[in-house]
């Protein structure tokens, strides 16, 4: 047992170690971008201050001006003004994307931690249940010489409460889904993730897309918009054609707006259009308001 529980977590480990690489290098990705647009900004400053004597020659090159040639003599103050501050804005447009997948980078660094953290608990909670049975079935043997007299039948009823007990506190998945569901309509978020992880857990195919739906809305209750996005955007991998595959799409959607990415969030509310386009009902009321707060065009 303890060699199965090495090897998943040696496993959950390499799975761990690919994001960080990722985020790495986005992050060195975001800081060449920014000193482009520092560098571009201290021309334009220079254009500013001692207007276009004070700028080098090689400054008013075809590949500094996006691809228009200059004359010998220099081309007015605001054409080199006003193209510097273009090539500035789309600097500042791609920095903003690179910071965009950053934040997502994090946010699956943050929910594989949170997995493996999960996984690790319930190998310990399966050692311990395995370890216990074996003990109460090691025990009647020992006992045994000291109570020759004793009826046979004992022996069992000593280990009957410890193997009940587990098997008390399960739920079927589909009770377990809907009492979180229930909890969610109450807005008991902690009752209702606890509800949507454990028929996660209980590997039943045909409920786990509802079961990570559900755990999408309870993490989205809890302000957890990175978990959140994370529970969506499984539900929506399992079932991409699915009924409620819009449902997580927008889920996805909605948790970007919370983590004030609203580009990415109307790329998201765009795909969902792109793929659904005969969308109505109340998804499609949900998906027009996150379209107002993400303010996409």
């Amino acid at each position: 047992m303890r060699l199965v529980r090495t090897a998943l977590l040696g496993l959950g480990l390499s799975i761990f170690g690919l994001l960080p690489a990722q985020a790495q290098m986005e992050t060195r990705e975001g800081i060449a971008l920014q000193n482009q647009i520092l560098q571009l900004r201290q021309e334009v400053e220079m254009l500013r201050r001692g207007g276009t004597t004070a700028m080098p020659a090689p400054m008013a090159a075809p590949s500094a001006l996006g691809g228009r040639p200059v004359p010998p003599g220099g081309a007015p103050q605001t054409e080199l003004v006003g193209a510097l501050l273009d090539r500035v804005s789309r600097l500042e447009e791609e920095l903003r994307s690179v910071r965009g997948r950053a934040e997502q980078s994090e946010f699956r660094e943050r929910s594989l931690q949170e997995r493996l953290q999960k996984l690790e608990g319930d190998i310990d909670f399966r050692l311990q249940q395995i370890e216990g049975q074996r003990q109460g079935s090691a025990t009647p043997p020992t006992r045994a010489p000291a109570t020759a007299a004793a009826p046979p039948p004992a022996a069992p009823a000593a280990a009957t409460p410890a193997a009940a007990a587990p098997a008390a506190l399960r739920r079927p998945p589909q009770r377990a889904l809907a009492d979180g569901q229930a909890a969610l309509g109450r807005r008991d978020w902690v009752a209702a993730e606890a509800a949507a992880r454990e028929v996660v857990a209980s590997r039943d195919a045909a409920r786990a897309g509802d079961a990570q739906i559900l755990l999408g809305a309870a993490l989205a209750g809890k302000r957890d918009f990175a978990g959140s996005a994370v529970a969506y955007d499984d539900a929506f991998r399992r079932s991409p054609t699915g009924s409620r595959a819009p449902e997580a799409m927008l889920g996805v959607a909605n948790a970007l707006i919370g983590l004030n990415n609203n580009r990415d969030a109307c790329n998201q509310l765009n795909d969902l259009r792109t793929r659904f386009p005969a969308l109505r009902g109340a998804v499609a009321e949900r998906a027009a308001d996150a379209r107002r707060r993400a303010q996409c065009r």
